[in-house]
């Protein structure tokens, strides 16, 4: 009988999700990961106020009281709200440690996905789903954490901090990371946070190559490139077009390469690639870092595109609109080019470089969206620093840890310019492909999550009785 039953659901088509053996504690954190990841918190239908509210509800089950969570947001945003929650500490002046991860996700279209991306899928030793690696993994890693270290009573030096906000994937929705720097620091105030922004990486057979110890990003900017025309009849064409000449504009800034720069983070960074690249290509990294100018070696490295993006700002279109009517020449054509600014590069100085490179007199470009904090990284605090790689050693032997900056954009830099060092915190690992973060059928390795969490639980606790 059981053979026939097994037959007829496989001939319908119907097949059980694939489970690894795991811990009864893995088990209820992947209950908590699955709510998180099953509740929709995409700025244009889903709730980040909605995923607080549940993670709050957790935390309470565990033992906090209602004065140990704040649940805030602001009536212009009410669906963007998110979480502070607070684990006491024995010390009266040793300073907290804060937790900080985003609820929010970028869309997902199910009609574009393999699987519908609000429902958690485990299949071929990866969960799937919107958010499933940015950010909702670490997101409830921190969250499950406060939760172990209440129930087991524990008690350490310092106080722990739990921030879970929205805004981080969308300059349309409230902020929460920077409402709660500028508006209530007491709240999130601690000697350092971790965050997300550090990967490690994972070669195409599976193997832990490197991990990253992240101090510093880059600097997220948008600038409106514009070409205007007079316009008239298109049975009239004229020598100048706004069409053309925003185009030409835009294949020359996408030509236009900005200069090698480096940090003492990225320098790290680099010092150590070069140990592992060995070879032809290590040799071309070291004789970059003693000559930033070095053109055959700055060739040679870049041609590896994270290398590349960590070397400089890079810019690149990102949206085009122009003209007005099929049969009309465009009296307006607009393109967003988004730039990711090496820290420390000022916004002029970058917008100086694109007016050069598009080498057009009529074409104007301005700073256009939020204009972020420019702060420097944050300085490596020695202590925090040792303690990440110790930790590493234990679990994932063999593997470097170094410093890193991270390419993208995080919550890191509101949290900085306030005086509150944000690092992204060692413990994940991506394939080669970037696991689909904000593309199409997002994953998370289901091995490589429970580690993360064993890492990082082992980790923040070194931190709370640290230095």
């Amino acid at each position: 009988m059981r053979s026939i039953v097994t037959a007829a659901l496989l001939a319908a088509g119907f097949c059980a999700p694939v489970m690894a053996d795991i811990r009864p504690d893995q088990a209820e954190f992947r209950g908590l990961y699955k709510e998180l990841v099953e509740t929709n918190t995409t700025l244009s239908v889903g709730s980040c106020t909605l995923a607080a509210e549940r993670m709050a509800a957790r935390l309470k089950t565990a033992g906090y009281a209602d004065d140990e969570i704040h649940l805030f947001s602001v009536p212009e945003h009410p669906k963007d709200g998110g979480l502070v929650a607070t684990l006491a500490g024995s010390s009266h002046k040793a300073k907290a440690i804060l937790l900080l991860a985003h609820l929010d996700v970028v869309e997902a279209k199910r009609e574009d996905w393999e699987r519908d991306p609000f429902v958690l899928v485990e299949a071929n030793g990866y969960f799937y789903g919107r958010g499933s690696s940015d950010d909702k993994a670490q997101a409830a890693i921190f969250t499950d954490t406060l939760m172990r270290l209440k129930t087991a009573g524990t008690k350490f030096r310092r106080p722990l901090k739990l921030a879970l906000t929205c805004g981080e994937e969308s300059d349309g929705a409230f902020n929460g990371a920077s409402w709660l720097a500028n508006d209530h620091r007491e709240w999130i105030d601690a000697e350092f946070a971790l965050n997300e922004g550090s990967v490690g990486v994972r070669d195409a057979n599976g193997k832990h190559v490197s991990l990253g110890f992240e101090a510093g990003e880059k600097v997220y900017q948008d600038f409106l490139v514009e070409a205007r025309n007079p316009g008239g009849h298109s049975s009239l064409p004229r020598p100048d077009n706004a069409i053309y000449s925003l185009a030409a504009a835009l294949v020359r800034i996408g030509q236009y390469e900005f200069p090698v720069q480096f940090s003492d983070t990225t320098r790290g960074y680099f010092t150590a690639m070069a140990t592992l690249e060995g070879g032809e290509k290590g040799a071309a990294i070291l004789r970059l870092l003693a000559d930033p100018n070095d053109r055959e070696a700055n060739a040679l490295v870049s041609t590896n595109p994270v290398y590349h993006s960590m070397l400089r700002t890079t810019c690149v279109a990102t949206l085009l609109e122009g003209g007005h009517a099929p049969n009309a020449l465009a009296q307006r054509a607009t393109a967003n080019v988004n730039c990711r600014m090496f820290p420390g590069d000022p916004i002029e100085n970058v917008r100086a470089q694109l007016i050069k490179a598009a080498a057009d007199p009529s074409v104007t470009i301005v700073t256009t969206g939020e204009v972020g904090p420019t702060t420097p990284p944050p300085p490596l605090i020695p202590w925090a620093y040792d303690a990440a790689k110790r930790v590493a050693e234990k679990h994932f032997p063999g593997v470097p840890l170094f410093p890193m900056m991270t390419t993208g954009a995080t919550d890191g830099p509101a949290l900085n310019a306030v005086g509150i060092p944000t690092y992204g915190v060692p413990g994940r690992f991506s394939d080669p492909d970037g696991d689909g973060v904000h593309g199409l059928n997002e994953r998370k390795s289901v091995e490589g999550l429970y580690d993360e969490r064993d890492y990082l639980f082992d980790l923040i606790q070194v931190y709370l009785n640290g230095k």
